[in-house]
């Protein structure tokens, strides 16, 4: 059904772009390079017969695949992301083919001694016998969410190619600076037109994900008094000490590296500082509401006790919130997600329903108004030398979003 080659030949076409977005910057886009695909997907949307497939001054894109039904039938929308990770390097990506992976050792680099094992990473054993897109070790690969695109692009492809298959009007939308958090800040819902939607963001096959962390930003502030030290007795105060103080009073097993699952975390992620003044920068996140507000009382508590020890006001907090569990807004039309699964049943993917340990531009977008369960892209290892995808994964997640599509006139 789905054209394997031309199906890896966009991939490529894509990964080979960097378009890693930049969180200290103002801009929308956040870095101008992410221009380059975006004004590409552009033109191929174009060149596809969608004709009323726009860019705006902020790098958004969206485009319209025709109704091929005369019932009335939502509309419904697709959705990825085309920038990548500040977080590693994008740029000179040169991805690796592996065909019929033999479950061992793939070798990355060679001269570096980069290699890819299942011995590190179990997940790779699923897909022995399949054609695996690996990078050469020195770059990430960008399947987050190129993977994504490929397959909303594929899926328009072949639904324009076969107009004897009947489906409602479908809306499609690309968007820049997901990976700092602004993927849906200017998006415009209203103009999208969407009952609803659904991310192509998640990772491996199968995965169904209609709830998220809740998310917050914590800059902690801690103030010293520098002394000269041959003369700082009774004086100085050390902004470090006190800090340290701050991050051993917090729980240590409820960092991301002892959580799973439905757990929540304290993640320190940032120091800077010297004896006058000291800055921690943390992320809390939680999927319960009640406990994620917890956390941030932990964090005020902790912080006032402190101070009292001292008799000083050393220690001052300031606490942002950047994202919702989106389940909230999903749990009242849970039939989108039914939806999703009972198409994956029938391309004969197992769904695999569990929550994001992480945020999506479908969390923002559902507190937007337009709710948006996040469906499988099928890469893994994202952020990272070792990303791989399998394409035949990449295929199945095509395969979903035209049985969606499908599925969706029935209801």
């Amino acid at each position: 059904m789905i054209e394997k080659d031309a199906l890896v030949n966009r991939f490529l076409s894509y990964v080979t772009i960097d378009t890693q977005s930049d969180e200290n910057s103002l801009s929308t886009p956040s870095t101008s390079k992410q221009w380059d695909l975006a004004n590409k997907l552009h033109q191929e949307l174009l060149d596809m017969g969608l004709s009323d497939a726009s860019i705006d001054e902020n790098g958004y894109i969206m485009a319209t695949l025709p109704s091929t039904t005369s019932a009335i039938v939502p509309t419904i929308g697709f959705i990825a992301h085309y920038d990548t990770t500040p977080d590693f390097t994008g740029t000179n990506v040169n991805p690796q083919i592996v065909e019929n992976y033999d479950g061992k050792d793939i070798v990355l680099n060679a001269d570096l001694d980069i290699v890819l094992s299942p011995g590190d990473f179990d997940d790779l054993l699923q897909y022995e016998g399949q054609t695996l897109i690996t990078t050469d070790g020195t770059t990430l690969l960008g399947a987050d969410d190129k993977a994504g695109i490929t397959e909303i692009m594929e899926a328009l492809k072949y639904l324009k190619n076969n107009p004897q298959i009947e489906h409602g009007t479908i809306r499609v939308g690309f968007t820049p600076d997901e990976e700092i958090g602004r993927g849906a800040h200017k998006f415009d819902v209203e103009k999208f037109g969407a009952a609803w939607a659904y991310t192509m963001d998640g990772s491996q096959i199968g995965e169904l994900e209609f709830e998220n962390f809740n998310a917050a930003g914590v800059k902690v502030f801690v103030k010293g008094k520098s002394v000269h030290p041959g003369y700082a007795k009774g004086k100085m105060i050390n902004s470090i000490y006190i800090a340290q103080d701050f991050i051993n009073s917090l729980p240590r097993l409820e960092t991301p590296e002892h959580t799973s699952e439905r757990e929540g975390f304290f993640h320190l992620n940032g120091i800077t500082g010297d004896v006058e003044q000291t800055v921690l920068e943390y992320i809390i996140r939680d999927h319960d509401s009640g406990h994620f507000e917890a956390r941030k009382e932990v964090l005020h508590n902790l912080a006032v006790e402190i101070n009292s020890q001292y008799g000083l006001e050393l220690i001052s907090i300031e606490i942002k919130d950047q994202y919702f569990n989106m389940r909230e807004k999903i749990e009242p039309v849970m039939h989108i997600v039914d939806l999703a699964e009972e198409a994956m049943r029938a391309v004969g993917v197992k769904p695999l329903i569990k929550p994001i340990r992480g945020g999506t531009d479908g969390s923002q977008l559902s507190f937007m108004g337009l709710p948006c369960p996040n469906i499988f892209a099928g890469g893994h290892n994202f952020h990272g030398r070792f990303e791989y995808v399998p394409v035949e994964s990449m295929i199945k997640a095509t395969e979903v979003i035209i049985k969606i599509a499908e599925l969706a006139t029935k209801l």
